[in-house]
Order: C-alpha cells, then structure tokens, then sequence
C-alpha cells in the first residue's frame, strides 16, 4: 500500500531516472549507483548502523519516523532530488560526485535540525519533489 505521497514520489523519481529536470550535465552520475551512496550517506548522517543513541541527528530523525513510517522513503526522495540538483547548479562531472553528496548532507542536516521541521513534508527541500 502507498503512502499519501507515493504519486509524487513516483513523478519525482521518473524525472530523475530519466534526466528529465534541468538542463543535464555532459557528465552525467550514474543513477544506480548515485541510489547506493545516497542510501550509504544517509546511513552514516542517521548514524543507523550504531548499536546505541548517538548524534543528535538521529534522535531528530526518530522522532519523526516514530509519526510516519514512510519518513525515511520520503528523506530518500529529498536527498536524491537534492542532489541532482546541486549536480546541475554545479555542472558537476563524475569526479565531483562525492563533493556533491557532502553538499548534499550538509544541507539535509541543516534542514532536519531546523526548529519548525517535525517532519520530511517540513524541510524546505521536499518542495523540490515534483
């Protein structure tokens, strides 16, 4: 069953799947693999691998999945629409890639310990979802 923003998430990820937003990069990232790192980075941002509390972060970020099982689906979606597109403000090539994904946490950090975000839906990047 799908969530309430499925349909949106569905529309966001077909347009980067398909390189459809922007002006595209001659140098484009490879999409499976930008996935992995994108998971991998939010694995060690959430600190999730950890066998007991650690970063502030993390706590933030459970709180908000205790109100919303589909929270981390949705900071997925953010991320990745996120980083392409800081890919494409930068014209990044391949071998920037993992600049782009630091970029990338730092903002998503950023966001989830402002004040007014309680959940994925208030980060000011999860308007960027089509």
């Amino acid at each position: 069953m799908m969530h309430c923003g499925g349909l949106l998430l569905q529309t966001s990820f077909q347009g980067l799947l398909k390189k459809q937003g922007g002006k595209r990069s001659a140098w484009e990232y490879p999409f499976a693999v930008a996935g992995v790192n994108i998971t991998f980075m939010i694995m060690q941002m959430l600190d999730l691998d950890a066998t007991k509390p650690g970063t502030f972060i993390r706590s933030v970020f459970l709180q908000i999945l205790s109100e919303n099982e589909w929270a981390f689906d949705l900071l997925y979606c953010v991320a990745f629409v996120v980083m392409d597109k800081q890919w494409l403000e930068r014209n990044a090539t391949y071998m920037e890639f993992n600049e782009v994904l630091k970029s990338t946490r730092c903002q998503l950090e950023r966001e989830l310990l402002m004040e007014d975000v309680l959940r994925i839906e208030d980060m000011p990047s999860y308007n960027l979802l089509c």
